[in-house]
């Protein structure tokens, strides 16, 4: 394992770790799956130019575009749920009050 690929797998490693153990906030969490989206979009986008191959090339881009979707979804949601419950602390959200 070269020491780049070394270098995304523990950022994808330590955004995951942070998403699964440090869940106070939404937007911590969220910022954890950013932090995820981008070693993904970067380790992705090396690999296409490692292969030098033209079919791959799109892929980057429609990783970038579902990182954008989820972004905004995510802080759609955290805007809702702030003006609904007065905070954003994972703790006080109650999916069986739906």
């Amino acid at each position: 394992m070269t020491p780049l690929h070394f270098t995304f797998s523990t950022a994808f490693l330590l955004g995951l770790t942070g998403l699964a153990f440090h869940r106070t906030h939404l937007l911590s969490a969220l910022l954890c799956l950013e932090g995820m989206m981008l070693s993904l979009f970067l380790a992705l986008s090396l690999w296409t130019l490692e292969l030098n191959s033209m079919n791959f090339s799109p892929a980057p881009l429609l990783l970038l575009a579902f990182s954008a979707c989820e972004a905004s979804a995510g802080l759609a949601l955290l805007v809702a749920t702030a003006r609904t419950h007065g905070t954003d602390h994972l703790k006080s959200l109650n999916l069986l009050q739906c």
